[in-house]
């Protein structure tokens, strides 16, 4: 490359900054100027052909196409299985607070899900029954009463209702609410390992580059209380063979619980009208006051 045709590709990306700079949020601005320097480091680094870069524009159309305002968010999952969602979620989490640990939302949650009782079934789809319950607490050790723990997680079949439209509205989602106590209880079945999507431009990209879309099995919480911060975090059955490769790199393993074998006539078999053997898994949240 000629020195003049170098110098003309940096004069064009800051011509490009330049244009951003009468912005009048500066933090619009710096963003938009640190993107362009980025995207065009990137493009002088790898020098894509023409064709190669109407192949990516093409896929992000794709992906776009496989958004809705339901229950499919194929930039999420685009952005979840290149490890930027837990890159943002470590950013905005660097310092230990003594808080439980966060991790991905994920592309399959449902707003307005039923309000359950403490200990009440959220499943209505075949599945090893289990109990998932603990308390919520403030990092001080302090109970959270009336806490609400928005839970969702897939079927025996890997996917989540509203996903899949033969399971019935709402299955395997809820509202929970924490007691005087910050003692939580949910009724469902043990959640099973599964692939994320890949009948859309994220599952091409993973099979054209030799990745596997599996996740371990797992449980989505979102815990809100007042005077605390938001919680978005899952708890990952400890035994899964997917906890060293999840496809969107998602597992700490602060957040690793055993569902433990229970006979019926358990004292929590009993409490909560477990009509057979059962599992149960026990964790304890803390929250980071706001």
């Amino acid at each position: 490359m000629s020195t003049d045709n170098k110098e003309a590709e940096l004069a064009l990306t800051d011509q490009v900054v330049a244009s951003f700079a009468n912005t009048r949020d500066e933090r619009l601005r710096t963003l938009m100027q640190s993107l362009v320097r980025h995207m065009h480091a990137f493009v002088r680094e790898v020098e894509p052909t023409e064709a190669e870069w109407m192949t990516a524009i093409r896929f992000l159309t794709d992906t776009g196409k496989m958004c809705d305002d339901l229950v499919r968010q194929e930039f999420i999952l685009l952005s979840d299985t290149l490890g930027v969602s837990m890159l943002v979620d470590a950013i905005n989490h660097r310092y230990a607070t003594g808080a439980t640990d966060t991790t991905v939302f994920g592309p399959f949650y449902i707003r307005g899900m039923p309000e359950r009782a403490y200990g009440e079934n959220m499943a209505f789809s075949p599945g090893t029954p289990a109990l998932v319950h603990g308390r919520v607490l403030s990092t001080d050790g302090t109970p959270v009463v009336d806490a609400v723990l928005d839970v969702w997680q897939t079927a025996e079949n890997g996917m989540y209702s509203g996903q899949d439209t033969a399971q019935p509205h709402g299955n395997l989602r809820g509202r929970f609410r924490t007691d005087a106590e910050g003692r939580y209880a949910i009724s469902t079945i043990v959640p099973v390992s599964y692939p994320i999507p890949t009948d859309g431009p994220v599952g091409r990209m993973l099979d054209a580059t030799g990745r596997h879309p599996w996740r371990p099995a797992h449980l989505h919480f979102m815990i809100d209380a007042p005077g605390h911060r938001t919680l978005v975090t899952h708890l990952f059955d400890e035994n899964d063979r997917y906890l060293n490769s999840d496809a969107v790199f998602g597992v700490k393993p602060s957040l690793m619980v055993a569902y433990r074998e229970r006979a019926a006539d358990h004292e929590l078999g009993r409490r909560f009208g477990f009509k057979g053997p059962f599992r149960e898994a026990h964790y304890d949240f803390a929250l980071d006051r706001s």
